[in-house]
This record gives structure tokens, sequence and C-alpha cells, in this order.
């Protein structure tokens, strides 16, 4: 009850407070704003309740992109971590270049890969498996390289073979690791959902959000984005519960 009691009274406190100040019309003033454009909560949950059709349709179509995105993350940077642990070349070769690639915005990719891959669902499957990709990726490699050297010394006295090693002593000790990256990446997958969505998209929650802040519908706005948070917080949370069943002897 303590890890839910005290993080929902903060945010009781907040949401009160924003309440408050965005009726009042304090916030408004304190922004230089029009008092539509600052909506209280109880604005934002009144268009949520308005808008659920809307919001619901829009959400299918961004929460598959994000669940097969990530999918796709996850496989590809298990597999390139595996990789780079089993070859020492490969990992002196390219994890530099993993890591300097992180410098370059993902929002720089988005329009590009639109161009490349059109404005169907592939684009914004590339971009979510890419922001996905790195932090599984070097999770899971840290996890690899962090085996207990005795344990693989034992294995090679029962004259294990390499695959055997990997996949019985270090996979094992690297999914605490692997678990960790992959809520990461869970939180940043909506991101990048709703990236490729504004480079280009006819549906979605990021794309409902465009278009609501060009028509200044700010309470509607804050509803996908409460939405989005939703399906972030869902993922992670599955994550968690998935950790617990699968390392059970942590």
């Amino acid at each position: 009850m303590r890890r839910w009691a005290l993080p929902a009274l903060v945010l009781a406190a907040l949401v009160g407070a924003w309440q408050v100040a965005a009726s009042s019309g304090a916030l408004a003033d304190l922004l230089g704003l029009e008092p539509f454009l600052v909506p209280s909560p109880a604005e934002i949950a009144s268009a949520l309740w308005d808008n659920r059709s809307l919001l619901a349709e829009n959400a299918s179509v961004t929460l598959r992109e994000i669940v097969l995105g990530f999918a796709i993350g996850l496989a590809v940077g298990v597999g390139f971590a595996v990789l780079l642990r089993l070859s020492t070349t490969l990992r002196l070769a390219l994890y530099p270049l993993l890591i300097a690639s992180q410098a370059i915005p993902i929002v720089v990719f988005a329009p590009i890969l639109v161009i490349w891959l059109g404005f169907g669902i592939g684009p914004k499957l590339a971009i979510v498996a890419l922001v996905c990709f790195f932090p599984i990726a070097v999770a899971t490699l840290d996890g690899l390289r962090a085996v207990d050297p005795e344990a693989i010394k034992m294995m090679r006295t029962l004259d294990a073979s390499r695959r055997q090693a990997l996949w019985r002593v270090e996979m094992p000790s690297a999914l605490p690791a692997l678990f960790s990256g992959a809520r990461i990446a869970a939180v940043f997958a909506p991101i990048g959902a709703v990236f490729g969505e504004w480079a280009g998209a006819d549906s979605g929650l990021g794309h409902m959000i465009l278009l609501d802040n060009g028509q200044l519908e700010t309470a509607r706005e804050f509803a996908a984005a409460g939405v989005l948070v939703a399906i972030a917080l869902a993922l992670f949370g599955l994550l968690a519960l998935a950790e617990r069943r699968i390392v059970t002897w942590r």
C-alpha cells in the first residue's frame, strides 16, 4: 500500500493544484494565454469521455504500431547483443557506432523513413523499433558480460560448447538486465509511434494530437496524451509482471 499510496497522494495534489489554477484563470494569466488554451483536469476528463469512440479508434492504431514495433526492436536488440557477445571483433567494431548513433535524434529519421517506406504502417514500426532497439541491446549486452566467470569455467569443465554456455548460463543471467532494458523501451515506444505519425499518417493518436493542436482543441489534445501515458504504463506493468513470472530466482 505504501508503494502506491505515496505516488497517488502526490499525483492527487498535483492534479488538485492544476484544477484550481486552471479553473480560476490563474494559470492562463501566468502563461499569458486565453483560458480555453489551458484546460483543467475536469475539462480534459470531459473531453476524454465525450470523444471516447474517436480516441479508442485512434488508440487501437497507435497501440498496434507500438506493440509490433516493440516486438521487432526486442528481437533485433537481443539478437544484436548476443552477436556482439559471441564475437569480440564485432563488439569492438560496432559497439562505438551503436553509441554514436544515439546522438542523431529519432525525429530526423522519421520523415526519411516515410519517404522510403510510404505512409503505411512500415515507417511507424521502423521508428518504434529503432527507439526500442538501443536500450534493449545495451542492457542485454551488459547482462551477458556481467555473468559470473566461475559459472563459465564450470561449464567448460563439463565439456559444454560455447552455444550451450550461452543459452544455459549467460542468457538466464542476463534476463534481469534484458527486462530492465525492455521496460525502458516500453516507455519510449509511444514516443516513437507519435513521431512516426507526425511525419506522415492519416490515423493514430499522434495524428489526432497534431490535428487538435492546429484546431486549438487543447482539452482533447491532453486527453489523447493521457491515453498515450496509459498505454506506456500498461506495457511497463505487463513487462514487470512477466519478469516476476519468468525471472523467479531474482
